[in-house]
């Protein structure tokens, strides 16, 4: 349990990446008074938290109906969050985790930010989507674990909620190089987990024989 706690905790901070969210969320947020910034924090993290829970409790049953199997799930759900871990790692934005220039653009001139780009992609990205739908399928139906994930998620939800509350300090407090440095390490972090994700995958398949 401690184990499964570990990866969820790390997988999910990873793909939300807390500090990352809060420094968007700064910038467009800047000249908002403090009432707006707490009401937009909180409802974003209600829906994001909604939204991965129920990918994380129907995910693995509706790929199961299309036929898809559990170990094509843990290569293909590997594979995504390898290359969001090098995103990361190299600090260039796909959209997996964020939102891309266009959506930035966007959301700068809307009033409510709670859904997007908050809610998702910025929280509820594909990445988190698919670690969710991926962490709940490696535990096999153990209620104690498919909890721990839950709760893993939840913790990493409420993390994600404090930064955006002080989002304008912690960008003050770290900088563009310390939250660079923080996102490079859990992009390590994210690329050995994806690429065991990958290797149980194919080992589960078969390829490769008995």
């Amino acid at each position: 349990m401690n184990e499964t706690a570990a990866i969820a905790l790390t997988t999910f901070f990873a793909t939300i990446s807390p500090l990352n969210v809060a420094a968007v969320f700064a910038t467009l947020t800047t000249s908002a008074p403090s009432t707006y910034r707490r009401t937009m924090a909180a409802r974003g993290s209600l829906i994001a938290a909604g939204i991965l829970i129920l990918f994380a409790l129907m995910g693995e049953s509706l790929l199961t109906s299309l036929g898809i199997s559990l170990a094509a799930l843990r290569t293909s759900g590997g594979i995504l969050l390898l290359l969001i871990g090098i995103e990361m790692v190299f600090v260039r934005s796909s959209g997996g985790t964020s939102t891309t220039d266009d959506e930035a653009q966007e959301a700068v001139g809307k009033q409510d930010i709670s859904v997007f780009p908050l809610a998702t992609p910025m929280m509820a990205g594909p990445g988190t989507m698919g670690a969710a739908i991926l962490l709940m399928a490696n535990t096999q139906g153990d209620i104690a674990l498919q909890a721990t994930v839950i709760a893993s998620l939840l913790a990493v939800i409420l993390v994600t909620f404090v930064a955006l509350l002080l989002a304008s300090q912690i960008q003050k407090i770290l900088g563009v190089t310390g939250m660079l440095v923080i996102s490079r390490v859990m992009g390590v972090l994210l690329s050995a987990l994806a690429v065991q994700f990958i290797f149980d995958g194919i080992k589960q398949s078969g390829l490769l024989g008995s």
